[in-house]
């Protein structure tokens, strides 16, 4: 109830914008002086700047002031624009959903140039961008023929500082203590964390050479407490009450809390040349890394299937509703303990040199640039049963209610048996992507058209993935595990204490040997040489643009209109296993031309060009998840020839998926840094991806197999609507609401599939902010109806997100010209994340984060 009247809030926001006006207008009666624009007033007012001046529907993030974003990471700022939001990762803002369209419809770019990515798929983690290496963002709402393709929802370009456009030396730096709440409740887990940043901006030889050196490090405690429910035994399962109907009976739940540490940092280096006032020569280089390391502790609860009917007798003080069994009381349960420790390293390099030059009449750039990322990681986890079966009652009936016990003691290491360690899996992922982009544009006179825009760009771009799983029990080796190598874990709002080895590592290479965590020698399982990938992707295009300027009846007009043509080669490759035999070598592989128009038109409506209204109609494209385009299949033959193979595989022949779309929009720039605003937008989007049983062909014979392929689609519809407005007596509100419908359906559950992954029918926020003699105070309530969302590895594992509000508040206080003191709070009300999967209420995982303070310290000279 509480997610709807926030959703009603923001929505009455836009209903009576001028009331909020006359009602702070009034407090400043009177006391009009005049005001120094600096901090959140002087961002509010470049960003609003930037999208006036734009030829396209855009949002725009603007730094405050140099290496002082709004947020930690652009993440966090970008979430809070129009139209957007974000899934929580450990707590972070992290991939960005956009107008009801998830990761996979959003291109990222980095000063214009795309990004590898330490995902699987294309997605890029915005977390990894710190404030101090970034001068701001432009999130393009609509296409232009200039814009790299691969963005149905939108394009995110994210801009690091530029040195020439600074006057003289500036240094800025800060440091942060972290404070996490919510490890009081978690033994062994981080309180108090670090986080410093800083950058440097100079300029040499009569400013005719400028350097940027930026740099962040942050060992952000990664905390979490979880509990999960494991789904239902839904097809073999048996009449529990004796009514005649089959109960579905719940698989088990199981609960954990995380005690780990994720440190990351960054480094950035920039230098600008300019010659001459006919040339200017960038060369940049972007380093970004995170470590996580995360022990755990869990414990899974099982035996409660009743497969078949076997347990029937067990169940008691049963729970049912609509069929399925959300409490009750079984008897002769067993349970597992689990001692984890989770790790995984990520790393993203981008580097390029771009040129520009005056040649006569044309303006010539030349962009070369790389990209790499990778990620490493490693699940390790000693587990162990427990020695006899237990009593236990649960009840979980939805809306967060998880009520269970375990019937036993365990916290104590000599009610379990013998200890086996499973790393599942060792995994390492590596993506490379070089690009090439040439352009030129001049100056002429062809009726409306004033420039001439003209380019090409080439990619080739590589990533793969291979991983190692085993596991090696206690009883194969001469290690020994004794009761005093434990310690009970015991935390706080969970139902049962856990065990852990007080020192996991030393512990583990004592009793399993020091190359316990080594993958080198080991032979992977079938399983791991069907789950290996590699994804080749070469791409060129070629654009023709014209800016457009003129008059029609009396207003004035401008925008562009043009065409980008794409053609791409890609292959997949992997492995085969025919009815489980060895796996072999297979590749597969496509290509595909696509014609991209676009037109962005926007109408003055009165001489100052406050009213505009913009208007944009395009063809779009995003290309297939990479990790779909993996060439591996597992096969089974059935030796009738009439009837089909079976299996599944990923499919080396998916087509990007495409939208036409349309975009209105009426904007008012009535003062600075105030902007009214309404827009519609509509997509036709078709070739979406969707994971389903295919009726193919493969080698010549009739096939069904389980993979990705391209569907039919369908539309999105959405509206938009945004106020803000800096008052002249310091105030100033930000907000926004969008609405989103879409009736494109996922595959899954079959019986009643999700909406497309990343619909969030309802989004907005509100933002107030104070700044005046030196004091900024801001506050911020962002919220989002449930909306679907794949937060694994694995593609289509898709789940329910629920309803979500987050609030957050900052204050800063400049004690000197150089000297600035902050203060923050994220999470403010605690919001925990509940996932909801199979479109069942009663299977969910509730997680809890908490909240995170912050006490820092700026300093300028």
């Amino acid at each position: 109830m509480k997610h709807k009247k926030m959703s009603w809030l923001i929505a009455t926001l836009f209903t009576s914008p001028l009331l909020v006006q006359q009602a702070l207008a009034q407090e400043a009666a009177g006391d009009i002086q005049q005001v120094n624009v600096t901090g959140i007033r002087a961002s509010v007012r470049n960003a609003l700047a930037a999208k006036e001046a734009s030829n396209s529907i855009v949002e725009v993030v603007s730094s405050e002031d140099i290496g002082k974003l709004p947020d930690t990471t652009i993440a966090e700022s970008l979430a809070r624009l129009p139209g957007m939001s974000s899934g929580l990762d450990r707590g972070n803002a992290s991939q960005v959903v956009a107008r009801g369209l998830g990761p996979r419809f959003i291109g990222a770019t980095l000063n214009g140039r795309e990004l590898a990515s330490s995902e699987p798929n294309r997605a890029v983690r915005f977390e990894q961008f710190p404030s101090e290496s970034l001068s701001g963002a432009t999130v393009y709402k609509t296409q232009s023929a200039e814009l790299v393709e691969g963005g149905v929802a939108t394009t995110i370009d994210l801009q690091t500082v530029s040195p020439l456009k600074y006057n003289g030396r500036q240094v800025s730096l800060k440091a942060d203590a972290l404070y996490y709440a919510m490890a009081r409740d978690i033994p062994g887990a981080t309180k108090l964390a670090p986080r410093v940043g800083g950058v440097y901006i100079d300029q040499f030889d009569n400013r005719k050479l400028g350097v940027a050196l930026a740099f962040s490090y942050q060992d952000q405690p990664s905390i979490e407490k979880n509990v999960k429910q494991f789904g239902f035994n839904e097809d073999h399962s048996a009449d529990l009450n004796g009514d005649g109907k089959i109960d579905k009976t719940p698989w088990g739940w199981g609960d954990s809390a995380k005690r780990g540490k994720d440190k990351r940092s960054s480094v950035l280096g920039k230098v600008e040349w300019k010659p001459s006032g006919d040339a200017i020569i960038t060369g940049d280089a972007y380093y970004a890394q995170a470590k996580i390391k995360e022990p755990g502790v869990a414990h899974w609860s099982g035996d409660t299937g009743n497969w078949d009917g076997w347990q029937k007798s067990a169940y008691s003080n049963l729970d049912i509703r609509n069929g399925y069994v959300v409490g009750g009381t079984v008897t002769g349960v067993g349970l597992t303990t689990n001692d984890t420790l989770w790790t995984q390293d990520m790393d993203t390099f981008a580097t390029g040199v771009n040129g520009k030059f005056n040649v006569g009449d044309w303006k010539i750039e030349s962009d070369l640039s790389t990209s790499r990322a990778g990620r490493d990681s490693q699940w390790r986890d000693l587990r162990q049963v427990s020695n006899n079966g237990a009593t236990v009652s649960f009840s979980f009936t939805g809306d967060e209610r998880q009520v269970f016990s375990y019937g036993q003691d365990t916290g104590n290491p000599a009610n379990f048996g013998a200890a086996t360690l499973y790393v599942d899996t060792d995994g390492h992922l590596r993506d490379s992507l070089n690009a090439l982009h040439l352009s030129a544009a001049r100056a002429v006179e062809w009726g409306p058209v004033n420039k001439l825009k003209i380019g090409a760009r080439a990619t080739d771009r590589e990533k793969d993935y291979h991983q190692t799983t085993w596991n090696i029990s206690r009883l194969a080796t001469n290690g020994t595990l004794s009761n005093s190598d434990y310690e009970t874990v015991t935390v706080a709002g969970l139902a049962a204490p856990f065990i852990a080895l007080k020192d996991f590592v030393g512990t583990m290479e004592r009793a399993f040997g020091a190359s316990a965590f080594d993958s080198s020698g080991r032979v992977p399982t079938q399983n791991d040489l069907l789950s290996g990938w590699r994804v080749k992707e070469r791409s060129s295009s070629v654009y023709a643009q014209g800016d457009l300027e003129g008059d029609v009846g009396g207003k004035s007009y401008r925008g562009n209109v043009g065409v980008r043509v794409v053609h791409t080669t890609q292959t997949g490759e992997g492995m085969q296993s025919l009815n489980n035999a060895a796996p072999t070598a297979v590749s597969d592989g496509t290509s595909y031309t696509e014609i991209l128009p676009s037109l962005n038109l926007i109408f003055n409506m009165d001489e100052k060009q406050e009213h505009q209204v913009r208007f944009s109609v395009a063809r779009a494209m995003s290309r297939a998840p990479l990790d779909e385009m993996r060439g591996s299949r597992n096969i089974f033959i059935d030796p009738n020839p009439a009837m089909p193979l079976t299996g599944s595989a990923g499919n080396p022949q998916l087509k990007p998926m495409m939208a036409n779309q349309v975009d209105l929009a009426y904007q008012w720039y009535f003062g600075k840094g105030s902007l009214l605003s309404a827009g519609a937008f509509y997509k036709k989007i078709t070739r979406y991806i969707g994971i389903v049983s295919d009726n193919t062909t493969i080698d010549g014979r009739a096939a069904v197999i389980t993979r990705s392929v391209n569907g039919e689609g369908g539309n999105v519809r959405g509206l938009e609507f945004i106020y803000q407005q800096a008052f002249d007596n310091g105030f100033g509100v930000s907000s926004n609401y969008s609405y989103t419908n879409s009736d494109i359906k996922e595959s899954f559950p079959t019986a009643n599939p999700f909406p497309i992954e990343g619909l969030m029918k309802h989004n907005g926020g509100v933002t107030l902010w104070y700044e005046k003699n030196g004091f900024e105070a801001r506050t911020s309530a962002n919220y989002h109806s449930k909306f679907v969302r794949n937060p694994t590895w694995g593609a289509g594992q898709l789940i329910e997100n629920g309803a979500e509000t987050y609030l957050t508040l900052n204050v800063a206080q400049q004690l000197t010209k150089q000297l600035q003191v902050r203060f923050g709070i994220d999470n403010l009300t605690n919001q925990k994340v509940v996932y909801t999967s199979a479109n069942i209420p009663q299977q969910q995982e509730v997680t809890e984060f908490g909240r995170r303070f912050n006490l820092g310290l700026s300093y300028k000279f």
